[in-house]
């Protein structure tokens, strides 16, 4: 791009500033090829010999999500779950792992299905290091999972500290940093060794790509195999979708500043609305993990927030029901803003308290949005 040391906003905006050295062209070619040539004496100087580990379409969205992480490498899935599912199936069999009590719901569920057959898992109030510190087992714990802030209250897990009890009983730690992007958290900084990503909310950002990331603090044998893993498994991003999640993350950074700033404003309106019980926004002084996310995220505190309702559950669902801009609906991190009753969603067991509404804020006009807000709280 330039001799001069640039700014993430500036990386993501060019997206490391590629061109293609044949045609000129600023935007990524799709290379939909399945299989490559070998040399006339059998081998692949090329670097490439098969779609599914050697996608050329991968190389640029990998090599931005490596930047913007401070990583040594990236690798690109067909999903979040895929990404996740990676690192766990990695492990050796039979080891024990700690996760928070408070995490992305299908993780949380498939990991609980996994206990006692493949892994041993302990899950922790992720927000005390004191927990966490009693939840791993020295010598016998191979991985620790965070996930900050954590769908669906926002609670907040200290990176730092997470990584430092983890190391010190030989452990990794992996840090779900989803809600977060490297716009506001980097964890590798912080002393994590793996971060990951559900590609399909902020990074992509547009509500038309499922994909996943890891990104790795350095390439050990640990992430070769996981390397392998992907390969093997197939869990694999197709051409067009990553030349998709490339298009998104190259508004990253205008997209997740203005998701912040209308989070805040409406977290701030709502948190005085005498008809809501509780707003979880770790902008709020009064959330729990407040200080510590100042310390951790840099530029805002994300777009997600959650609101309790005094009504309980009927007043919940009936808000929803009447919201006329926001859109009912799963997922999070596009331009649109969207409305969930999430105890709903995730059904028997779940953690979530049933009068929460999960909100996830896009870019449309704050006062816009908190107006429908408003109206729909009746």
């Amino acid at each position: 791009m330039t001799s001069k040391p640039l700014r993430p906003a500036t990386i993501a905006a060019q997206a490391l500033g590629w061109t293609d050295p044949a045609t000129g062209a600023v935007v990524l070619p799709v290379h939909t090829a399945t299989t490559f040539e070998r040399d006339p004496d059998n081998q692949y100087r090329r670097g490439r010999s098969y779609g599914r580990a050697d996608n050329p379409t991968y190389d640029q969205p990998e090599a931005l999500i490596t930047a913007l992480e401070g990583g040594a490498a990236s690798l690109l899935f067909a999903s979040g779950m895929a990404a996740a599912a990676a690192v766990f199936d990695s492990l050796p069999p039979g080891s024990h792992v700690v996760a928070p009590q408070i995490m992305y719901w299908a993780l949380r569920r498939r990991l609980a299905a996994s206990g006692n057959e493949k892994l041993a898992v302990s899950f922790i109030d992720a927000t005390s290091l004191d927990a966490l510190r009693t939840g791993v087992q020295p010598g016998r714990t191979r991985l620790v999972w965070i996930e900050t802030p954590a769908n669906p209250l926002w609670s907040i897990t200290d990176i730092a500290g997470a990584a430092e009890i983890a190391h010190a009983a030989g452990a990794l730690l992996a840090v779900d940093s989803t809600a977060a992007t490297p716009v506001l958290t980097r964890p590798l900084a912080l002393g994590a060794d793996i971060v990951m990503h559900s590609a399909t909310k902020y990074l992509n950002g547009h509500s038309d790509v499922i994909a996943g990331s890891l990104t790795a603090a350095r390439t050990d044998e640990f992430w070769e195999r996981i390397v392998a893993g992907r390969s093997s498994g197939g869990a694999i991003l197709g051409s067009f979708e990553a030349f998709l999640l490339l298009r998104g993350m190259r508004t990253l950074y205008p997209r997740v500043e203005r998701a912040c700033r209308s989070a805040q404003h409406i977290a701030e309106a709502l948190s005085v609305d005498p008809r809501v019980l509780e707003v979880l926004y770790p902008g709020l002084p009064s959330h729990r993990g407040h200080d510590v996310a100042a310390r951790q995220m840099h530029g805002g505190f994300g777009g997600m927030l959650s609101v309790r309702l005094k009504g309980g559950a009927e007043a919940a669902i009936a808000t929803a029901a009447r919201v006329e801009l926001w859109k009912r609906a799963t997922s999070l991190g596009g331009v649109e803003s969207l409305i969930e009753h999430r105890a709903s969603v995730e059904g028997a067991g779940s953690p979530v308290p049933p009068d929460l509404l999960r909100l996830s804020v896009g870019i449309e006009d704050p006062d816009d949005l908190l107006a429908d807000l408003r109206q729909a709280l009746g």
